[in-house]
């Protein structure tokens, strides 16, 4: 376990707070019967990349919050101020009308995002994909003409990205065990391959190929008919897919493809955004510019309840050209995205990235931890590729590393208990794929030090020479 503490809750309560947890809540990603005699962990306080539990362990958290959203770590009081101060004046109003931190953050956020202007405010990753698709569809119908079926209604999503929970998320998404048992699905959403050059789908190598992966992209827009399909929705990087990084040419040949097929490119930075990958956002990396794009979890690093999606005004405007038609506006509402706590909370988020300037933290500690990965990957053999950039990194773990074989899910489980024995908390791919549940992940928060770093990269050492 990690390094005992002193208990900074009495013993009577941790034993009443498991009693209500065990009777009463209902968690994610869990099967419960082990829960039956083993509680599950019960997180109290946290400071910087550490948590503390009830029993009062400490674990350096090496994931932000085990979902990729604590961008700015734990424990800073200025964003929980922010949000009380806000709270205490105006809590919520409906986003039919405006409010004050909603109009600032809209400013601050489209700065930093050329070619985008109008933020729709929500409160998920997946309600602000959902929005996208929503978007897509309603001006499917407007320029059809009113037809009853939209023409240009089908949208793209590549096979190893996840882009939601709901039935229509999981509709665009490739991750074929987390969609299982939830069927039927939305139609109208076409499958695109993978752009893993470690795994490609066409069996070529970086380098000698053409960059197919992209040139498969269009070849499906011309086989399901390019006055159809409306749009597609891609990760920047893939997350829980593997984290998989795509080579440098792929964005601006999607970009053209889009372009040249008037297909709107939509890019979930859901997990990329805010700062994760040394950019504000992922697709800042390869020079291209979105017609929508989704954020959420590093928006507000978990302080409030937020997500975002922003378009081009261009987009914008295709609801206004006809304000004599009562069904032309964007016919859609988020309750609690006339919160106030949220753009509250992510107007300090997002000052605390530029004072302290994370985004070169990121930089800097993003490749000495990549460059101290690589040297792990030549002392252990199971290590078959690494990849990733800046905080954002995975290590995909192999039987052999000439056939590729991936390790079975529970290898990487083992790896995972066993850092968190020694007080380091790393994520993987987890329950997703039939065979690739088979990638390590790391994503701490932008404050994250070469100690931190360290810590991290030491106990995954440990790990593989146990566990492999």
């Amino acid at each position: 376990m990690g390094q005992s503490k002193e208990n900074t809750v009495p013993a009577s309560q941790i034993e009443q707070t498991a009693i209500k947890d065990q009777q009463h809540v209902w968690h994610h990603l869990i099967q419960h019967k082990p829960f039956e005699e083993t509680p599950p962990m019960m997180v109290v306080s946290g400071e910087g990349l550490r948590i503390k539990t009830d029993t009062g362990q400490e674990y350096l958290d090496a994931v932000s919050g085990a979902v990729w959203t604590v961008n700015v770590g734990y424990g800073r009081e200025r964003i929980a101020k922010a949000v009380y101060e806000q709270t205490k004046t105006m809590n919520f109003f409906s986003g039919c009308m405006g409010n004050i931190p909603a109009a600032e953050y809209s400013q601050m956020i489209t700065d930093v995002m050329p070619g985008l202007d109008r933020v729709y405010y929500s409160t998920s990753g997946s309600e602000a994909n959902e929005k996208g698709y929503k978007i897509v569809r309603q001006l499917a119908h407007q320029k059809s003409g009113g037809k009853e079926h939209g023409k240009k209604h089908k949208i793209l999503y590549r096979d190893r990205d996840y882009h939601g929970t709901t039935i229509t998320t999981l509709s665009s998404t490739g991750h074929d065990q987390r969609k299982d048992h939830y069927g039927p699905f939305t139609p109208g959403f076409v499958q695109v391959p993978s752009c893993c050059c470690y795994r490609c789908p066409f069996d070529k190598k970086y380098g000698e190929c053409e960059i197919n992966c992209a040139k498969a992209v269009e070849e499906i827009i011309l086989k399901e008919d390019p006055e159809t399909v409306g749009s597609i929705v891609l990760e920047p990087i893939t997350a829980g897919g593997g984290v998989i990084t795509p080579p440098k040419e792929y964005f601006p040949m999607i970009a053209e493809i889009c372009k040249r097929y008037d297909v709107l490119l939509h890019i979930d930075e859901v997990v990329c955004g805010l700062g994760r990958t040394g950019t504000w956002f992922g697709y800042q990396h390869y020079g291209i510019t979105p017609d929508i794009v989704t954020m959420a979890k590093g928006v507000a690093s978990g302080y409030a309840a937020i997500s975002c999606t922003v378009t081009s005004e261009a987009i914008f405007n295709e609801f206004k050209k006809s304000p004599d038609d009562p069904m032309s506006f964007f016919r859609d509402i988020s309750t609690y995205g006339g919160c106030t706590a949220g753009p509250a909370a992510a107007i300090e988020n997002m000052k605390i990235i530029k004072e302290e300037k994370l985004l070169d933290n990121v930089v800097s500690m993003g490749n000495y931890a990549l460059d101290s990965l690589n040297e792990l990957k030549e002392r252990h053999s199971i290590v078959g590729d690494v990849r990733g950039k800046g905080l954002f990194l995975g290590i995909e773990l192999v039987k052999d590393r000439i056939s590729k074989e991936p390790v079975h899910e529970s290898i990487a489980a083992a790896i995972g208990a066993d850092c968190m024995q020694q007080g380091v908390i790393i994520g993987r791919t987890n329950r997703s794929f039939a065979e690739l549940n088979n990638t390590l992940c790391l994503a701490p928060a932008l404050i994250a030090t070469k100690d931190d770093i360290d810590e991290i990269i030491n106990a995954i050492d440990n790990a593989l020479g146990r566990v492999s």
